[in-house]
This record gives structure tokens, C-alpha cells and sequence, in this order.
């Protein structure tokens, strides 16, 4: 197998803006407005085909991206997913590289994780972080692809904040690291029951996917409708539906990925058949991410949100939580520990709920005994439970499975229940135990 050094080509910190748009919210379905007066919206690799296949266009994170197709409605879309495969085009997440001596060292300032031990061809989810306060700058997955380089996705509606942030940290880290934004690449997500079955009859390299486990990373080759190859492509398991899938980058700093990230989307579509794999949108995607209790950034976690509060306090190792060092670790340590422990805990909690009568949508109060102890950040009719479920941050103490609460929707009281997370079973495919 090739080296994964060709996967990226070295280059100075970049310096880069664009505007990502303000997030609304239409529906139960969020997308950005439009750009500002002199911007224009950008396209993903696959434009031409979503509109050639029926999407609705839909402006997002300052791209065009479909939110449905025509041939199925959003529940459709949803129960697909759960039930046989989609694939999303999520091209308008943004593509990193850190690389160099010092890559390891300057992730684990600016993130709470552990980089310098971790396992190669691996990834895993963290957040960058506001140094003093420990706010969320961003949530990310970050997969470690040789001994000093590190492949990063951030959010799209975050690029220009990200940007400014890495520039500035890198900047007042000094260490040899090396940043590379793979602008005009592609991404997409397979996800489904049915996504490993579909992803092996199209791989042009021989990969055992029943011992490849979520968070594992490979770089391989896909087969073409014409009987040619792609380039190496990186191909990580996971996603962010709940369901068994994976993600497949298209690097465009080293190959032209607005052809090939078509070009293997149509023989995925054609090997599958409309039976087995179908195209979905940011419609379906939120209602699948929500079930599955994923955030969304902008909405769940914000720049005054810290991991702890959101209930994310597993992304912080025992290692990272004895020696500290990393941006807001004077917050968030002590966060660890309730305040009935001795600790400064918290005075939120990002939690699930379901809610009776009209679904609960983002900014609804949360009541108990008529005091506000609450907001809701997100929230969707469930395809697949058949009832209102939202997510939402809660005042401590109330943070318990069970819960009874009042949830304010379009002025009136509507009964809801806090609720674990994730609202229906992970079926990622992970190494035995």
C-alpha cells in the first residue's frame, strides 16, 4: 500500500477567508442564509449532479448543497438510512493537514485529547478549545495518517473563525507544524446497514472490512463505472448518523477531486442500485444526527460551551486530566468533579428529551415549577420512534434520565422527559470488547 506522506504535499499556514453564512432555522432542517452583499456561494464537486438528479438546493456554510432529492421525502430519506444505505456529499466540511515534528504537541495545547500515543490509521472526535475560558471553538475529528501528520475535518460554518484560530495559535506555538487546508476537495459519507456490503464491491484494494473498526482509516483505491481506478482516496469508518458507514476524502491539493469525487459517487450509485443506495440530504442527515445525539455546531455547542457542560468529558483521557496543558484546563478540570465531590462541576447540562404534542424546536424554554432551569438547541419529529425528541442544555441537578419538565413551544406548556442519549441504539462497527 502507498505512503500516506503523498496523501498531502507540505505548504505554509494558510490564510483564508469565506464567509459561511449566519445559521436559521427553516422547519426542523438548518441551513445558512445567504452570503452577504459581493459573496457568492460556492459549489461542491458533486453540484451538477445533485441538481441533475433532483436535489433541492439550499444555501449552507457558503456552499449550495441539497437538503432532499424528489424521489424521496425527508422520512423516506431517514428510514432509507436506517434501513439500507445513503449517501450525503458533506464536501463543504473543511480538510486539514498538520504535519511535523511538533504537530502532535501543538494538537494536544489546543485540544484536550491525547495525539503523541495514538495508534496510526486511527481518528477520533475532540474539540478545540478558547484558551482561558475552555469554550468550544470548534468540534472535530482528528486521525492520525503517519508517525508526524495528522488529517483534520472541522465544520464549514466555522471556516472563517477556525481559520483565523489556527492561524493565531500556530503563530504563538512556534513549533515546527506545518498546516495545509485542502481546499477543492471532495467528501462524502456512505452511511447505512448496508454501506460495508456496497463499499466492498466497488474497492479496487483489498481491505478486510470485517476487521476495519469505526475510527479506523485507510487509504485505498475505488473501482469506476468504466473499469479504471480512482487516485488513493482516504477512507475513514464512521459517521455521523449512528449507523454503520464510513467517509471517503477526496484530496484535492494533490488530484483533480471535483472529476474523481463524481466519478466514484456514479459507480457507487450504479454498482448499488436505487434498491440498496440512495442520495440524501441536510434534511435527513439532521434528523439522523439528532436521534443518533450528535451535536451540531452553532446550535449544541457554541464558543461558550465547555466539553463538560456538553457532556463530552469522555473526549479527555486519564493522562490529560492529571498533566493538564491544554487550552481552558483551569476550567474544565475542576468541571470534572461535582460540586458535591468538592469539585466546581457545572451549572448545565447538555441532555435529550422527548416531548409531547408539538415538536420543540430550538430556543424553547424548558420549565420546572414554572422557573426557566433551560434551552432547547435542537429538535425533530423522530421518523424512526414515531415522537418529539430534542436536545437541549438543562440546569444541574435536573440532568437525570426521567425527569419531568415543561417545554415552552409557540407559548404553550408541552410535557417533556428528560431522556438518554443516543434516542436510538449506535450500530457503529467496532472491535470486539
Amino acid at each position: 500500500m502507498q505512503s500516506f506522506a503523498r496523501f498531502a504535499r507540505a505548504s505554509p499556514r494558510v490564510k483564508a477567508s469565506l464567509s459561511a453564512g449566519r445559521l436559521s432555522t427553516a422547519g426542523s432542517v438548518r441551513y445558512a442564509s445567504s452570503p452577504s452583499s459581493g459573496e457568492s456561494l460556492k459549489k461542491t464537486p458533486l453540484y451538477d449532479f445533485h441538481v441533475a438528479n433532483g436535489a433541492k438546493m439550499v444555501p449552507f456554510a457558503g456552499y449550495h448543497m441539497p437538503v432532499q432529492y424528489s424521489s424521496l421525502s425527508l422520512a423516506d430519506s431517514h428510514h432509507f438510512t436506517r434501513n439500507h444505505a445513503s449517501l450525503f456529499d458533506v464536501s463543504h466540511m473543511v480538510q486539514h493537514i498538520f504535519k511535523g515534528p511538533a504537530a502532535a504537541a501543538f494538537l494536544e495545547k489546543v485540544t484536550p485529547s491525547s495525539w503523541s500515543s495514538m495508534a496510526p490509521m486511527s481518528g477520533k472526535l475532540t474539540t478545540f478549545l478558547w484558551p482561558g475560558t475552555g469554550g468550544i471553538v470548534d468540534d472535530t475529528i482528528v486521525t492520525r495518517i503517519g508517525e508526524d501528520e495528522f488529517y483534520v475535518v472541522t465544520n464549514g460554518a466555522c471556516l472563517d473563525k477556525d481559520t483565523k484560530y489556527i492561524d493565531e495559535e500556530l503563530g504563538k506555538f512556534g513549533g515546527d507544524v506545518q498546516w495545509t487546508r485542502l481546499d477543492g476537495s471532495g467528501l462524502v459519507a456512505l452511511q447505512g446497514p448496508q454501506s460495508a456490503e456496497i463499499l466492498s464491491e466497488v474497492l479496487a484494494t483489498d481491505i478486510n472490512l470485517k476487521e476495519f473498526y469505526f475510527g479506523n482509516t485507510v487509504q485505498a483505491e475505488l473501482k469506476l463505472a468504466d473499469g479504471s481506478k480512482t487516485h488513493p482516496v482516504l477512507i475513514s469508518r464512521g459517521g455521523y448518523t449512528g449507523e454503520d458507514g464510513f467517509e471517503i476524502s477526496f484530496n484535492g491539493k494533490l488530484y483533480p477531486a471535483f472529476e474523481s469525487t463524481v466519478k466514484a459517487v456514479e459507480s457507487l450509485i450504479k454498482t448499488a442500485g436505487p434498491e440498496r443506495l440512495q442520495m440524501a440530504g441536510l434534511g435527513a442527515r439532521d434528523s439522523l444526527r439528532l436521534e443518533a445525539g450528535m451535536c451540531l455546531y452553532g446550535h449544541d455547542l457554541d464558543d461558550t460551551t465547555t466539553p463538560v457542560e456538553a457532556g463530552l468529558s469522555w473526549i479527555i483521557p486519564p493522562e490529560r486530566r492529571k498533566a493538564g496543558g491544554f487550552h481552558g484546563a483551569e476550567v474544565i478540570l475542576p468541571q470534572l468533579t461535582p460540586k458535591s465531590k468538592g469539585g466546581a462541576g457545572v451549572e448545565r447540562r447538555r441532555v435529550g428529551f422527548v416531548v409531547q404534542g408539538a415538536p420543540a424546536r430550538e430556543g424553547a424554554e424548558i420549565q420546572k415549577d414554572g422557573e426557566k432551569v433551560g434551552t432547547i438547541t435542537s429538535g425533530v419529529p423522530s421518523p424512526t420512534l414515531g415522537k418529539n425528541i430534542a436536545m437541549g442544555y438543562i440546569k444541574d441537578g435536573l440532568h437525570k434520565a426521567g425527569t419531568e419538565v415543561d417545554i415552552v413551544v409557540r407559548g404553550r406548556k408541552r410535557a417533556g422527559v428528560v431522556t438518554k442519549m443516543p434516542f436510538t441504539p449506535a450500530k457503529y462497527w467496532k472491535a470486539p470488547a
